[in-house]
């Protein structure tokens, strides 16, 4: 399922303030970007204990119970983690991750609150989660009846909700200042083959690498644990930056003309670092519309002309990728990209889909 108006988490939060006290909701978003953080957090703030039940891992039993002789009469007798006498939250991941057979076990749980005959105590809420087709996760059709009990919304990652909440929950600075420095690595699509991929959940877990290797670390491994977690392209990029860190080039000396771009060979991933770095400058620095170029934006592009120059003289390759059309992300401004192409009329031929 793919809504019309995806939310952010503080939209969310609002949303189940407001809607999840009357109606079960099901939250839909890629894997990695906070689902279950931003439930058990929501859980937090109402004051109800949250109850995580793992759809793909659940048979029909262990949410209808078991059956048991009262009286002469056959009852069922829900799990102990459901039946509660205090009101909860009880959050259904993955919910349609489990099969057709679990999905219909959990109809009169979302529909009427109730397993058999336990009901939930009054004041509890049901919220479900789970991942989209497209995602390429492990995913199974949810029937008519259970779509149709469920209120739905999409969420949506969010940098200035993510970075918020890394300043407060101790995610490595290194980690926090690469992102600063590239928000548009938060997160990437999942890959179509078998291999790791950025998203918030993938980034705190090299976080938590990285904070335990603590200072006696080098680049060689900080790369294996970026290739670990990250999008290789990301990988490859986080490295160079711990590069960047550790070593003599920073991308803000090279602009103001202090420093240079490097040129040894060992040091072409730090290159391709700084590039991409400099275009994500240019593209936050420098207004899209022409008519809104100011003096100071005037200045700053007459230095990306001249560094993007410098650049195309080591690697015109690299260079290329720095004024390169991205189909899925933002561009460098057409009428600098006219001036650009006027000094390099090479650098026009080459666009990335």
């Amino acid at each position: 399922m793919n809504l019309a108006t995806p939310v952010t988490p503080i939209q969310l939060m609002q949303v189940l303030l407001n809607v999840s006290v009357i109606r079960p909701v099901f939250i839909w978003g890629a894997p990695g970007i906070g689902k279950s953080s931003l439930v058990e957090a929501f859980a937090d703030q109402v004051g109800l204990p949250c109850v995580s039940l793992l759809g793909s891992q659940l048979a029909p039993e262990d949410i209808i119970g078991v059956p048991q002789i009262v009286n002469g009469k056959s009852q069922f007798c829900p799990p102990k983690m459901i039946a509660r006498d205090e009101p909860y939250c009880l959050f259904l991941d993955e919910l349609n991750a489990c099969s057709q057979e679990v999905q219909k076990a959990f109809y009169s749980l979302i529909h009427e609150r109730r397993i058999g005959d336990y009901h939930l105590p009054e004041g509890s809420i049901v919220i479900g989660a789970g991942n989209r087709a497209q995602d390429s996760a492990i995913v199974k059709p949810m029937s008519s009846a259970l779509i149709n009990r469920m209120f739905h919304i999409q969420l949506n990652v969010s940098f200035q909700n993510w970075i918020s909440w890394a300043y407060e929950h101790n995610i490595h600075p290194m980690v926090i200042e690469y992102l600063e420095l590239r928000p548009d690595h938060l997160w990437s699509a999942p890959p179509k083959t078998e291999e790791p991929f950025s998203t918030p959940r993938s980034w705190h877990m090299l976080s938590d690498a990285l904070h335990e290797f603590g200072d006696d670390i080098n680049a060689d491994t900080v790369g294996i644990l970026a290739n670990g977690s990250l999008t290789p392209a990301h990988a490859t990029q986080f490295r160079a930056f711990y590069k960047n860190l550790t070593g003599k080039y920073e991308l803000n000396q090279i602009i103001d003309g202090k420093s240079s771009f490097p040129t040894a060979p060992e040091d072409r991933d730090l290159l391709y670092f700084l590039a991409q770095s400099l275009r994500a400058q240019i593209i936050k620095e420098l207004p899209p519309i022409k008519d809104n170029v100011r003096d100071g934006h005037r200045q700053f592009a007459h230095t990306v002309k001249k560094l993007i120059k410098d650049l195309s003289v080591i690697s015109f390759e690299i260079a290329q990728l720095v004024v390169a059309k991205q189909e899925q992300s933002d561009n460098i401004p057409d009428w600098l990209m006219v001036e650009i192409v006027r000094d390099l009329p090479r650098l026009a031929i080459k666009e990335r889909g």
